[in-house]
C-alpha cells in the first residue's frame, strides 16, 4: 500500500469538487426536456355564443369550432365606405369577405370561402330565391372534376348536415334568369377565408342563417372580383351581438 503524499491531497480534493459540480450538467444532457407549451388562444365568449349550437333548427346544428379561425373572418360590424345603398350585399372575393350594408356608414362583415364557381362570375344581381336546408345538385362540371364524391348525387342530395350548401342558400338572379351563383352555408368550416376547388360563396352555417334572416328576396347583390376596394384595417370595429 502506498500512502498519499501531502502535496497530492489538495489536487485530489479539487478533482472531486469538479466532478460534483459537473454531475448535474452531465445528467441533464441525458434527459429530453418537454417542448414549450403554446398558450391556447382565448376566444371571446360573445363569439362562442355567436357560433354556438342551434338545436331549434330542422336539422339541429352543432357549434362551429372557431379555435383555429383567423379572427378577421368572424362576423362583426365595421365602418363601410362603399357607394352601395343599405340592404345591399357586397361580395369581395379577393379579401374573402361579404358585407351587408347598413344605415349610417356601417356594414356587417362576414368571412367567406370562395369556390371555383365563385370566381367565375362578377357583376350585379338580386336574390331571386331563398331556401332553408336546400337541396343540392352538383353541376356536370363538378361531377367530372370529382366523380367519386359528386357522382352519386347527380339526382340531388336532400338538405341536411352533410349537404354542401349547408343550412341556407341565397340564389342570385339577373334579369329574371338564374345566374347559377349561390351564397350558402358549408360542411367545411375550415374553408372560410380560403380559396377552394368547388362551390360558389360559402359561409359558416351560423353566418348564413344570420344573413338569410336579414335580407328579403329581391335584395341587390354586387360581386367583386380582383383587388379589394376596401381597407380592412379599421379601428372602429364592433362585434355584432348574437341573437
Amino acid at each position: 500500500m502506498f500512502a498519499l503524499t501531502a502535496p497530492r491531497l489538495p489536487f485530489l480534493r479539487n478533482v472531486i469538487r469538479l466532478c460534483v459540480l459537473l454531475l448535474p450538467v452531465a445528467l441533464a444532457a441525458c434527459v429530453t426536456s418537454p417542448p414549450p407549451q403554446q398558450a391556447a388562444r382565448r376566444i371571446d365568449p360573445a363569439y362562442i355564443a355567436m357560433y354556438g349550437p342551434r338545436p331549434d333548427e330542422t336539422h339541429p346544428l352543432p357549434a362551429t369550432d372557431i379555435s383555429e379561425v383567423d379572427p378577421r373572418f368572424l362576423r362583426r360590424e365595421v365602418a363601410y365606405r362603399g357607394r352601395e345603398e343599405p340592404g345591399t350585399i357586397v361580395v369581395d372575393t379577393a379579401a374573402r369577405h361579404l358585407y351587408l350594408v347598413r344605415e349610417g356608414g356601417r356594414a356587417i362583415r362576414y368571412g367567406i370561402g370562395v369556390g371555383k364557381e365563385g370566381m367565375a362570375w362578377s357583376g350585379r344581381a338580386r336574390i331571386g330565391r331563398k331556401a332553408e336546408w336546400p337541396r343540392w345538385t352538383p353541376t356536370p362540371a363538378m361531377i367530372k372534376r370529382e366523380p367519386e364524391r359528386n357522382g352519386p348525387w347527380a339526382g340531388g342530395m336532400p338538405g341536411g348536415l352533410n349537404n354542401p350548401l349547408g343550412a341556407r342558400a341565397l340564389y342570385l338572379y339577373d334579369n329574371g334568369g338564374d345566374t347559377m351563383y349561390r351564397i350558402h352555408g358549408t360542411t367545411e368550416p375550415w374553408s372560410i377565408g380560403q380559396s377552394v376547388s368547388s362551390g360558389c360563396i360559402r359561409m359558416f352555417n351560423q353566418d348564413i342563417i344570420d344573413l338569410y334572416s336579414r335580407v328579403p328576396t329581391g335584395s341587390p347583390v354586387v360581386v367583386l372580383n380582383g383587388r379589394s376596394p376596401f381597407n380592412d384595417v379599421d379601428p372602429d370595429e364592433v362585434r355584432v351581438s348574437y341573437y
